[in-house]
């Protein structure tokens, strides 16, 4: 059997490696393309994933997207032809699906977003089977147009998919001289996302607001902040300026391991939701800042006991961040512990992969 893949962001290009590593297990040939998207090629480089590269993100502007779109379509088309596979397998991939749904391939994928209506829009009605969380209300999805007879549950998140896993190196502490517990990690918010562009300027983000207060209170703590494009990463430098001289500041684009840093954390702080969500998981002190609703996913993470907070109002996330910080974590908030709470649910990768392999 030939299997596509197409990667389209960073979160699906770690998702997919053990989803990856089914399919050549099984001797399915696969071709995998992806997108040139935040760090979606170190992702991918890293795990020594063979991959073509297709296409770009279109960034903030709404004409870019489409010409993005468009341009992205006309590089997929022959590569798939030629292929000619008999599944393709995605997260959120536009072009691929109308490629798919064009060529009759059949397609299976996954969705836990469904607040990205206008990408949802154009998936739902054209994908065979979409794999989602029994914590996100059927409804969200078949609003959108997503036919109920296409629609697989499964009672867990997808962050589970590569954490039911991991297994955590502390060898991660000596490589950035690290103490245990007494560093940050943070993340932007998706700003040029199609959903984000009515909350906040493309380049922008609020973590310029709740750093200083944080680090005044323990400016012996490293702080690494990862932001999702070069815009970002100027504006935050421009902001911050005050502390360019300071080692404990760290502002990137990518951080390898970055399960083992927020494992080993004292907190994780984050405009989106798959690295609070991953890090609560992992039995961390997380704080979401989301301008929107808290999303199905984090009461499920709340609901089961994981340490996840979603906070809107500056001031509650420095103070609630101070407060977390003071307060020194146990010896056994550092042990496998995790593994027992995530082996309760179900993988989401193992569902696809034996989806596919019935077929």
């Amino acid at each position: 059997m030939k299997v596509w893949i197409d990667i389209e962001q960073p979160k699906t290009a770690r998702m997919f490696q053990s989803l990856i590593k089914m399919f050549e297990k099984e001797g399915l040939e696969l071709l995998i393309t992806a997108r040139d998207y935040d760090s979606t090629y170190k992702i991918l480089d890293n795990h020594n994933t063979p991959y073509k590269k297709v296409g770009k993100h279109g960034g903030a502007s709404l004409e870019n997207k489409l010409r993005t779109h468009i341009d992205r379509l006309k590089e997929l088309l022959p590569l798939v032809n030629e292929f000619a596979p008999d599944y393709f397998v995605n997260f959120i991939s536009v072009e691929g699906i109308r490629i798919a749904y064009g060529l009759q391939i059949p397609s299976i994928g996954f969705n836990d977003e469904p607040r990205n209506v206008p990408v949802c829009k154009l998936i739902f009605p054209f994908i065979d089977t979409l794999i989602t969380p029994n914590c996100i209300p059927r409804e969200n999805y078949f609003e959108l147009g997503l036919d109920p007879k296409k629609i697989i549950r499964y009672n867990g998140i997808d962050e589970i998919a590569w954490l039911s896993e991991f297994k955590p190196d502390p060898s991660i502490l000596s490589q950035y001289d690290l103490k245990r517990g007494e560093y940050v990690v943070m993340r932007s918010e998706p700003s040029a996302a199609c959903y984000f562009i009515d909350e906040l300027k493309p380049n922008e983000t609020l973590l310029s607001k709740i750093i200083p207060s944080i680090f005044r209170e323990f400016p012996d703590y490293k702080y690494f902040i990862l932001v999702r494009s070069k815009g970002q990463e100027k504006f935050l430098q421009k902001q911050l300026e005050q502390y360019k001289e300071s080692k404990n500041l760290i502002i990137t684009r990518y951080i390898p391991d970055l399960n083992n840093l927020c494992f080993y954390s004292g907190l994780v702080i984050s405009g989106g939701g798959t690295i609070v969500r991953e890090s609560s998981l992992l039995g961390v002190p997380s704080i979401e800042f989301f301008p929107g609703k808290t999303a199905p996913q984090e009461h499920f993470l709340r609901n089961n006991g994981f340490p996840l907070e979603h906070l809107r109002n500056i001031d509650s996330i420095i103070n609630h961040s101070i407060k977390i910080l003071e307060k020194k974590p146990s010896e056994d908030r550092f042990s496998d512990k995790f593994k027992e709470k995530i082996s309760k649910f179900e993988n989401p990768n193992e569902i696809c992969f034996n989806f596919v392999k019935l077929r």
